[in-house]
């Protein structure tokens, strides 16, 4: 089986919050379960370095685009790495291959038929004397009332027009902008309409993309597909390959969503292998990211593939829901977000991963709280997990001198460690990362019981055989633990095999015991309930609340 795995692609003009991760998680989780079942994966992603926000951070800065997108692209790489992602190839837009890659996907659409010049009507602005990307133009959505952006509303998630707002602003200077002529490329959305329209009839009736993604998609397509402007006058971007366009770029939207293919590309180029045996139409894709990047993977980016005639089309659609900070919503603006490279600095990476799988928004918002965050880790983590581990190997080591037993396991447990296995491998591959997650600690905690019931402590002095197969089945939970978990908590994974000396990584029953323990040592430490003021007086502090 051959699976292909996107990440959204994070702008490069500023940090890291909280909300982009509980988005991009699964991301990993699902690369690292394939890569254990022994399939085929290939996760990609990279840093969007093209848009408007960068141009716009750069201007506040009075600096230039490239010294901002470096500097968030190596801070999000950092992030990326010390939360344990393991993405294949994590790029950017901004990279020559990338750029290659989008003028010959421009120039196949326009030798397809899927391309048009039109003249249209564009936001200018008299003072600063430019045409103005979508995301120069402020107002309010006509659909909800909202304060929008000239690309999309993101109270009600329409995809809009910058002529569409009312009371239009530039985002500049704050004047409003004159309508003007220009011309530019158009994609044949409306060619498409009827071919999406079975192709999410599919997807909902196999139940492949979340209710979020299904709903959204259905409302676009009863509006009926317009079709849209597919270059743009931009500051800074891809140019468009085409003569007597100089100065005009390939539009953000068309180009983001086709990184996936350009990072393929560029991976498979890198490793000598051939983008055939990677994207084609068995291929499994899953494409992660929040419920406002809905329409970009649902919509425009399969009319992109089918305009290609690229038939490897996004099979799952894992999209989130938002997650909010405090009860409030996340807000950049204000400062009301926790940024991941500072929370990476105090806090163990398996804990900020098992909180945003536990809380994930999968259906619904769901709540990032200081307080539920640290009590989690203590409870959870901790109390539940770390303690049966520690509590066995702390026995073993101090009455079997590091030497684990090596007795017959009980049958039942035996049997119901197979059967995790399979309902956790069903969760993951259907997208339900909470429900695979609680499983697991639910058996977590069912060890524990069995633990406590058994008295090894007791057992040892009374009946050391029964002692000795009560700490061969525990030990047997923990190395099956090691498997089990290691999509979602790698790093207690990875030192526990470290000290029950486990080679393998496999997705699958594990019966052979280690046979010693080498540098016993806790899982996690217990987080001090104070740091819950601290942390929430930091946040109050940052936003001046």
């Amino acid at each position: 089986m051959t699976v292909i795995i996107g990440g959204a692609w994070p702008y490069a003009n500023g940090s890291l919050h909280l909300g982009h991760i509980a988005a991009l998680l699964p991301g990993d989780i699902l690369a690292r379960y394939f890569r254990q079942k022994g399939e085929k994966v290939l996760y990609v992603s990279g840093s969007d370095c093209n848009g408007t926000p960068i141009s716009i951070r750069a201007k506040q800065e009075n600096t230039t685009t490239k010294e901002i997108v470096d500097r968030y692209h190596n801070e999000f790489l950092d992030s990326f790495t010390k939360l344990g992602f393991t993405y294949d190839l994590y790029t950017r837009t901004d990279a020559e291959h990338h750029h290659e890659c989008v003028q010959k996907i421009f120039l196949t659409l326009l030798e397809n038929g899927y391309l048009y010049k039109k003249k249209v009507k564009q936001a200018y602005c008299e003072k600063d004397q430019q045409f103005l990307p979508d995301r120069y133009v402020e107002g309010i959505c006509p659909n909800c009332g909202a304060k929008a952006r000239g690309d999309q509303c993101d109270q009600c998630s329409t995809i809009l027009d910058p002529l569409d707002l009312i009371n239009k602003q530039c985002k500049l200077c704050g004047n409003e902008p004159i309508i003007k002529e220009t011309e530019h490329f158009y994609f044949s959305f409306s060619k498409f309409q009827d071919v999406l329209e079975q192709y999410t009839l599919n997807a909902e009736k196999s139940n492949l993309w979340r209710k979020n993604a299904i709903e959204l998609t259905k409302r676009y397509l009863s509006e009926g597909l317009p079709d849209r402007a597919v270059t743009r006058d931009l500051p800074n971007g891809i140019d468009v390959p085409i003569p007597g366009f100089e100065g005009k770029k390939i539009y953000v939207w068309i180009e983001a969503v086709s990184g996936y293919l350009t990072a393929s590309l560029e991976w498979a180029k890198q490793h000598n292998e051939s983008i055939e045996n990677w994207w084609n139409e068995d291929t499994i894709s899953y494409y992660i990211h929040g419920k406002d990047n809905i329409p970009f993977h649902t919509v425009i980016w399969p009319a992109i593939l089918l305009g290609l005639n690229n038939k490897t089309l996004p099979t799952h659609i894992i999209s989130n829901e938002y997650l909010t900070l405090e009860k409030r919503k996340l807000s950049t603006s204000q400062n009301w977000a926790v940024w991941v490279p500072e929370l990476l600095k105090r806090y163990h990476p398996d804990s900020i991963r098992y909180f945003l799988t536990v809380n994930a928004p999968e259906n619904r918002d769901t709540d990032f709280s200081w307080r539920e965050f640290i009590y989690s880790h203590n409870g959870e983590l901790l109390g539940a997990f770390g303690n049966f581990v520690n509590r066995t190997l702390k026995f073993i080591e101090k009455s079997f001198n590091s030497t684990i037993p090596q007795s017959n396991i009980e049958n039942d447990i035996l049997l119901e460690t197979e059967k995790i296995y399979k309902e956790v491998e069903e969760s993951i591959e259907q997208g339900h990362f909470k429900i695979a997650l609680e499983t697991i600690f639910e058996y977590i905690r069912s060890a524990n019981r069995y633990f406590d019931e058994k008295k090894p402590w007791i057992q040892v002095n009374e009946n050391i055989e029964e002692c000795k197969q009560t700490l061969s089945t525990c030990v047997l939970i923990i190395i099956n633990l090691a498997q089990l978990l290691q999509p979602f908590l790698p790093f207690a994974s990875e030192e526990l095999k470290k000290m029950l000396q486990i080679k393998v990584n496999e997705w699958k029953l594990q019966t052979t015991l280690p046979e010693k323990i080498i540098n016993l040592h806790p899982l996690y430490e217990r987080i001090d309930v104070k740091r819950i003021d601290e942390e929430l007086n930091v946040l109050y502090n940052q936003a001046n609340i």
